[in-house]
């Protein structure tokens, strides 16, 4: 089923290599999750659905070998289905708890595929990753204004800022953030998962540089957001 429906959204068909991927991660996920308190959905449908094709949807928002960073990265979602669907990307974890970094750093061993892993808060990554993405990404991370200011210094001239959000409700709290980011909001792509629930892609092209002084430190994205 997911595999049918993951080819009629992005028309990516799923060898069975990736296939085989996808069950050792959900494996491995449920074997560690107690460990490493990665996620509260544990049925393995539930992750193919919730997890792994809400993953991997995004790829239709993603150009042909970008450089895909995902901040707050947590258990590899997006980045780490993504990358399996297509091998073609590269990928960048970000996470600001090594616990997460690690797990992640795990998996890819485990499923022999090449990532890059960076165990910083989003801020800090900014300061020396300016304009090196083509792609920024973030799942279920923080309000839409946050997930801006955090992943907007890091994309290329050019690039998008991909965010996985259930509906377009908070598009509208994004003018002011945009406008001094750099930003502007050009597309969405709206989902029906398997399971009934609804996914958007809300997509934001970088039309300018983003002044250095952003993201700010001190946890002020979610404490004064933009």
């Amino acid at each position: 089923m997911i595999k049918d429906y993951i080819q009629q959204q992005t028309n990516i068909i799923l060898t069975e290599k990736m296939q085989r991927q996808l069950s050792v991660y959900c494996d491995f996920l449920r074997e560690e999750n107690e460990k490493y308190n990665l996620t509260a959905i544990t049925e393995p449908n539930d992750i193919f659905v919730k997890h792994f094709a809400d993953s991997i949807i995004g790829s239709v928002a993603i150009k042909q070998n970008a450089a895909v960073c995902d901040i707050g990265s947590g258990a590899g979602f997006p980045s780490i289905p993504l990358k399996i669907a297509r091998p073609d990307i590269s990928v960048t974890l970000v996470d600001s708890l090594e616990k997460r970094i690690n797990f992640t750093k795990n998996l890819c061993a485990k499923l022999e595929i090449t990532a890059a892993f960076q165990h910083s808060r989003a801020e800090d990554f900014a300061k020396n990753h300016s304009e090196c993405f083509d792609v920024a990404t973030a799942r279920a991370v923080a309000p839409l204004p946050v997930l801006l200011e955090y992943t907007a210094q890091i994309v290329k001239l050019n690039g998008i800022v991909l965010a996985y959000k259930t509906d377009m409700t908070e598009i509208s709290n994004t003018e002011i953030a945009c406008k001094i980011l750099g930003l502007k909001f050009e597309t969405s792509h709206s989902f029906i998962l398997p399971d009934g629930s609804n996914r958007c892609l809300l997509v934001f092209r970088k039309i300018k540089s983003t002044p250095s002084k952003y993201p700010r430190g001190q946890n002020k994205p979610r404490k004064q957001p933009l």
